[in-house]
């Protein structure tokens, strides 16, 4: 299998600091043309089926991709939903102590998901493109610790061990039948320079 993971464009929410969680999110300006240049980056790849948060900013960017890929299933899924950030969700990260450009890992809302739980999730889905896509080429189109918790589960890497995922940023794996994989690139934005 050959498996594309990447992460919406920059949303307006982001450039204010807003935690975002389940909202949906709209993408900045800059967010549309890096979506655009993502597109672009993606559009010679042989992709079988695309898999796309319903989340409005994943959306948003999974459309400007799909361009390039027409007539390739498009599955629009809550599994590849951001973490459910609960009662944090809308408000300023700097109101957590959290600085713009951090991650929200450390919160844990009482209404909401745990990262324990994200990180189940996130190898619950993986285990079923796995099993449902054995040697395809699948892109999902994520968030970041959703993103974070599907490259756990391949690597076996602890998810705290992986920075930040770019906006837009590109993760390539090959994945072999037996477990087996290799990295051709890792969280790259290369396609934004």
């Amino acid at each position: 299998m050959r498996l594309i993971i990447t992460r919406h464009g920059l949303t307006e929410e982001n450039l204010a600091g807003i935690i975002q969680g389940h909202l949906p999110g709209k993408l900045a300006e800059e967010g549309i043309i890096q979506a655009q240049k993502l597109a672009l980056r993606l559009k010679d790849e042989k992709i079988d089926f695309i898999y796309s948060s319903d989340l409005a900013r994943a959306a948003d960017t999974v459309k400007e991709i799909a361009k390039y890929h027409p007539g390739t299933p498009l599955i629009f899924t809550e599994e590849l939903r951001e973490r459910n950030l609960g009662e944090f969700q809308g408000q300023k990260k700097y109101q957590h102590g959290i600085t713009t450009k951090s991650t929200t890992a450390q919160l844990e809302p009482i209404h909401g998901e745990s990262v324990k739980q994200l990180i189940i999730r996130g190898e619950k889905f993986y285990q079923k493109i796995l099993t449902e896509h054995p040697s395809d080429c699948v892109l999902l189109v994520g968030h970041n610790g959703i993103n974070r918790a599907i490259i756990s589960s391949i690597t076996g890497q602890d998810f705290y061990g992986f920075e930040l995922q770019h906006n837009t940023g590109v993760s390539i794996f090959e994945i072999k039948g037996d477990g087996h994989y290799e990295i051709e690139i890792l969280n790259s934005a290369h396609h934004l320079d």
